[in-house]
Parts: structure tokens; sequence; C-alpha cells
């Protein structure tokens, strides 16, 4: 192929896309590195919750980038609001890598208004068109009106190809003359 026409897909879906990749590789590194991470938030301890959101940041990747693109934002919203509740109790007066929460809350916040953004306008794009609905309650399903096709295959006559097989009427009759 040398040259390829333009994308059918458009912003909300790039966004969505790119929001669901984000969310797959941010679970993979929660799930296969939650020491180093929970070593610099200074959450130590918290390695087993970091793997369980590693594997919700995988699901809502997943579905992200699935028709259901819209319920997949949605997910990520209500997963950065797991992250922000777990996150702010670290930014305690005793903690020595609160700079680094500080700096991880930042982020996840952005991440949410991006994902907020994505979820609104996957929400307006999917939406159904205010108009009213069509009936066909005043049609019959029949081009040319019902009373036109009343009696329409009177005259029809049965190809000789599709009647019945005349060799098994005689093959059934001789069958039963043997067993008489």
């Amino acid at each position: 192929m040398l040259s390829s026409g333009p994308s059918s897909l458009d912003v909300t879906d790039r966004l969505a896309r790119a929001l669901g990749w984000f969310s797959i590789g941010l679970g993979l590194t929660e799930l296969l590195a939650p020491r180093a991470l929970t070593r610099r938030l200074g959450i130590e301890g918290s390695e087993t919750l970091l793997r369980a959101y590693g594997m919700r940041e995988i699901g809502a990747g997943i579905m992200t980038l699935s028709s259901e693109k819209g319920l997949g934002l949605q997910s990520r919203v209500a997963g950065d609001a797991l992250d922000i509740a777990t996150l702010l109790p670290a930014l305690r007066a005793d903690n020595p890598r609160r700079d680094n929460v500080a700096i991880a809350l930042a982020m996840v916040l952005g991440v949410t208004l991006l994902d907020i953004a994505g979820a609104k306008s996957v929400s307006t794009s999917q939406r159904r068109s205010e108009r009213p609905r069509r009936t066909y309650r005043d049609r019959s399903g029949y081009p040319q009106g019902v009373e036109r096709a009343r009696g329409a295959a009177r005259d029809f006559r049965t190809p000789p190809d599709m009647r019945a097989i005349p060799m098994f009427k005689e093959r059934e009759s001789s069958a039963r003359q043997r067993n008489r």
C-alpha cells in the first residue's frame, strides 16, 4: 500500500485509545513492580493493594480499547478516585517521600481530567439523536400492496423436478407387499 486515505478515528476515539494503552501500561507497572512504586511513595506494605489496582487498570484499559470504550473510561474515572483516596493519606508530614506523593497525585489528577473529558465526549458521540423514532405501522411489507399480493400464486404449478420421486412410491408399495 503506497498511501491510505484519511483515518475514520476522530479525536474522541484517539483519546480513548491513548488512555486505554496508558491504562494497560500503568497496570502492568503496578502489577510487576509494586515494591519499587510503594518504596518511592513511602507506602511500603501496600504492594498487594497496588497489584489489585494494576489488575483494575489493565481491565479498564482493555475495555477502553474495546467497543465499550465509554464504560472503560467511566471505570477509569472510578479507578482514579480510588487512586486519589489511596494517595491522599500518604501526604502526611512524617512521610519522607511526601514530595513524590504530591507529584503522583498531580499526575493522577491530570489523567483524571483526561478520563472525564474522554468519557463525556464518548457519551456525547454515542448518544442517539433526539429525532422522533420512525414508525412503519402504515406499511404492509408488500411492495404493491396486500390486495395485489392475494392470489398471486394461485396458478403456480410445482415443477416436475420438485415433485415427489415416483421411484420412492414404488419402493414403498413393494415394501408393503413384502411385509404382508
